[in-house]
């Protein structure tokens, strides 16, 4: 398996034709920007990559379109659906094309399902993917999922499964629940929010990976050379909240399509819509600076 991922991964978006099909090309094109503009890694196919929203053949496709044509050990893809079967397949074809890490969902259709149904779940990924092996994080996202991830649950998973199960991505927005799960030994942790790197190195943090670092990645390296750069942590936080204050995954797709003077990147998988008017007209600061 590869090296373990570390530092500022950019969770980049899934471009798409009008008829919903993959722009595999454009897809390509901005992934090896950001990988050339201060991202370590990136991680294909997760909520920012609208994965849900694509049949499992489609995520496939990506995934060995993306393996043929950048650096595995530098991509985590994100395997989780509500399905046990797809799953497993997604994830051992994770492995089988060599990227660096499966990110995972919990099976999200059922609200409220116990530790132990949760770990009963994890642990079949893991045991039927051995012939493909990949290091899996799992993927905190309680306000989308319904279902949370609790420090005992992660630490069970790591102590079954030391060589597989690799860390955790935190969409939660909780600092103190990353750090407990920071506490875990030799359990990688990435904050979803770039302005976490300024507190990485005394948390214990692996690293963050974001969905704005498709528009940060530049500063958020400069920050993570340097955590003490309380400038470049207040332009951070200030890009991120404005980007945030709009629909995430549409305004981040449609600022990468401004950077690229580039409009075919607004087009969204429903049920998003692209930004209105009034939403593109707050972002215009944002496009000033991206023309630069």
């Amino acid at each position: 398996m590869s090296p373990r991922l570390s530092g500022v991964i950019a969770a980049v978006p899934t471009p798409v034709h009008r008829d919903r099909t993959i722009d595999v090309e454009r897809f390509l094109a901005h992934s090896r920007w950001v990988l050339e503009n201060g991202c370590d890694a990136i991680n294909i196919l997760g909520s920012t990559g609208e994965a849900t929203s694509f049949a499992p053949e489609r995520r496939a496709e990506l995934m060995r379109e993306a393996a043929r044509a950048l650096p595995g050990a530098h991509m985590m893809v994100g395997t989780g659906t509500s399905d046990l079967e797809t799953t497993i397949r997604l994830t051992s074809l994770a492995g089988a094309c060599g990227f660096a890490a499966a990110l995972v969902l919990p099976p999200y259709y059922y609200s409220g399902v116990s530790d132990d149904g949760l770990y009963a779940y994890f642990d079949a990924v893991v045991r039927e993917t051995q012939g493909n092996p990949v290091p899996i994080y799992l993927y905190n996202f309680p306000q989308m999922t319904g279902v949370p991830f609790s420090q005992s649950l992660a630490a069970r998973l790591k102590a079954a499964h030391p060589e597989r199960i690799a860390g955790a991505k935190d969409s939660s927005g909780d600092l103190d629940y990353a750090e407990s799960l920071a506490r875990i030994a030799d359990f990688d942790v990435f904050p979803s929010n770039e302005t976490s790197l300024a507190v990485a190195p005394e948390k214990g943090y692996a690293g963050t990976i974001s969905a704005t670092l498709n528009i940060t990645s530049r500063l958020a390296a400069e920050l993570r050379s340097d955590p003490a750069d309380a400038s470049v942590l207040g332009r951070l936080r200030q890009i991120r909240e404005t980007i945030a204050a709009r629909p995430l995954v549409p305004a981040v797709k449609y600022l990468v399509g401004c950077r690229l003077q580039d409009p075919a990147w607004a087009t969204v998988m429903p049920p998003f819509v692209p930004l209105t008017q009034s939403e593109c007209d707050a972002l215009a600061p944002l496009v000033q600076e991206l023309a630069v």
